[in-house]
Parts: C-alpha cells; sequence; structure tokens
C-alpha cells in the first residue's frame, strides 16, 4: 500500500500560498514605487507562484494513491497533471516578461527611482523564497510529492529572479538605468528554463513511458529458482513513488501451487527493488518458448 501524504502536501502549500502573497504584494508596491519593469515582472512571476499553490491545493486533493471503482490504478497522475500546469504558468509568465521589456523599448518611458531602503526590503523577499524554496523541496523528497518538487523549482527560479533584479536595481541606484530593461531579458530565461524542466521531469509518468529497463528485470527474475526465462516485460510509472510492472513468466512448475510460489517469489523480489510496485504475471508452462523479452521499439 503506497502512502497517502496529502495531508502534509496540503499543510506544506497552504504555508507556502500565504507566504508568495505577501512577497507577490511586496514586489508589485515596491515595482510601483520605483518605477521598475524588471522588478514589476518578478511580481508577476510571483503571482504564478501563488497560482501554483493554489493549483497544487486543487490537484493534491484529487490525487489519492489508493485505487477505487473509477480509477483501479489510483489517482497520482492527477499530480503530475498539476506540476504541468505549473510548467503552463511558467511558460506565460515568461511571454508576459519578455512582452513588456519588447514594450518598454519600443515606446520608452520613465526612469526608475530605488532607495536603500526598497533595497532592503528586497533583501527580505530574497529571504522568504529562498526559506520556501528548500522547505517545499525538503518535504516534497521526503514524502515523494512532485507537486511540491515542481514548486520549489519554480520557486527556486524565483530566487535567482529576484537576486538578478536586485543587482539591476543596484546598478539603477548607482545611475545605470539601462540596467533595469537588460536584465528583464535572464529574468524570462530563468523562468523559461525553470518551466521547461517541470515538463520534463513530469512528461514520463504522463505518457507511461519505461520505467525499468526491461533488460533490468529479466535479470532479477532469472535469479528466483525455479524460473526459466520471462518475456513482454512493460514497466511504467516512477521508481521510488509508484511503478507498475507487467510480464510473461515461464516456471520450471507442473503444478499451480509450485508456480504460484515461484510467482510470490517473483513478485517478493522486485517489491524489495522498486517499491512501491503492482507487478502483474501471466504464467506459462515449461515448454513455452519466446525470444522476445520486451517490445520492439516503433520505426518511422
Amino acid at each position: 500500500m503506497i502512502a497517502d501524504n496529502r495531508t502534509t502536501v496540503r499543510k506544506v502549500l497552504i504555508i507556502t500560498l500565504l507566504l508568495n502573497i505577501f512577497v507577490m504584494v511586496l514586489k508589485a508596491v515596491i515595482g510601483w514605487w520605483t518605477g521598475s519593469l524588471s522588478l514589476l515582472a518578478d511580481a508577476l512571476h510571483s503571482v504564478t507562484d501563488s497560482a501554483n499553490n493554489i493549483l497544487g491545493l486543487i490537484a493534491s486533493r484529487f490525487s489519492s494513491p489508493n485505487p477505487d471503482r473509477e480509477h483501479p490504478y489510483g489517482h497520482l497522475k492527477f499530480e503530475a497533471v498539476g506540476a504541468l500546469g505549473i510548467a503552463a504558468f511558467l511558460g506565460i509568465a515568461c511571454f508576459e516578461i519578455l512582452q513588456g521589456v519588447v514594450g518598454r523599448i519600443i515606446q520608452g518611458g520613465s526612469s526608475v527611482q530605488v532607495s536603500a531602503s526598497e533595497l532592503w526590503l528586497l533583501l527580505i523577499v530574497l529571504g522568504i523564497n529562498i526559506f520556501v524554496a528548500f522547505y517545499e523541496r525538503h518535504v516534497g523528497h521526503r514524502v515523494g510529492s512532485p507537486i511540491l518538487i515542481a514548486d520549489a523549482k519554480h520557486t527556486m527560479s524565483d530566487v535567482w529572479v529576484t537576486i538578478t533584479v536586485i543587482v539591476g536595481l543596484i546598478g539603477v541606484w548607482m545611475g545605470y538605468q539601462w540596467l533595469d530593461i537588460v536584465l528583464a531579458f535572464p529574468v524570462a530565461l530563468l523562468v523559461f528554463s525553470s518551466g521547461w524542466s517541470v515538463l520534463k521531469d513530469n512528461l514520463p509518468w504522463l505518457v507511461d513511458e519505461m520505467a525499468i529497463a526491461p533488460e533490468v528485470i529479466h535479470g532479477i527474475v532469472l535469479s528466483v529458482v525455479g524460473t526459466i526465462d520471462c518475456h513482454d516485460i512493460a514497466s511504467r510509472g516512477v521508481v521510488g513513488r509508484q511503478v507498475f510492472i507487467e510480464m510473461h513468466l515461464i516456471v520450471d512448475a507442473h503444478d499451480v501451487e509450485t508456480a504460484h510460489r515461484i510467482t510470490e517469489e517473483v513478485e517478493m523480489i522486485l517489491e524489495e527493488r522498486f517499491s512501491p510496485a503492482r507487478i502483474l504475471i501471466h504464467v506459462e508452462p515449461p515448454a513455452y518458448q519466446s525470444q522476445q523479452i520486451t517490445f520492439e521499439s516503433e520505426v518511422g
């Protein structure tokens, strides 16, 4: 049975949501006071932080790992869908930032006015972002929650964005007005990079990409006494979170009881190696032969 850690996930998301709202408001107010395009873009990025937390709360509400009549394989893909939603939010934020930068270059705008007190407030914002990122990542790895890990990556991108903005505003404070516009470009690139990372981490789960090399499973299975061969091996999911393994198993047994015992040994050793795992084995007699360990790759 897979542990249901949704209560812990929701608690973390609520705490980070409140902190992200505070950060978002503070950035927006300072950005409005100073007229900084890069800081307003950063505030927009923080809007996605709060939206991601809300999305994560919704996703975790429906992502029970326990099967039911309508979802016999559980509901864990809801979390992966939520993580993809985070990637979509990041893509939107990247577009908005670039649109704002191009608009400022073409149309121009008033100069940015920043004071030392506003820079100190931004350092407080930076500290909160760092805390949120490490807090979410730590709990996400501990409970195996992709939504927390994805959101932590997003928040970490916000940390680098905020550092970039602070560096730019220090330059503006020293008289280099052009830094505000120039540094808005790496802000957009950091946002895009974070979104791509989240997308890359969660697509394999949604498209049922192979979780374990069939040759690895084949070698483990044949180490069990009583097994002759196995073929048509398939696996999906994410190792350490939930995997599903299927195979046809040829056993050296002429009665159901012996075949059942060998099959249970195979299931036990695979469960120990790749837990949590759900394993489906089709047993075949000793005379059966097949050279097809796994399925052929599609060509063309």
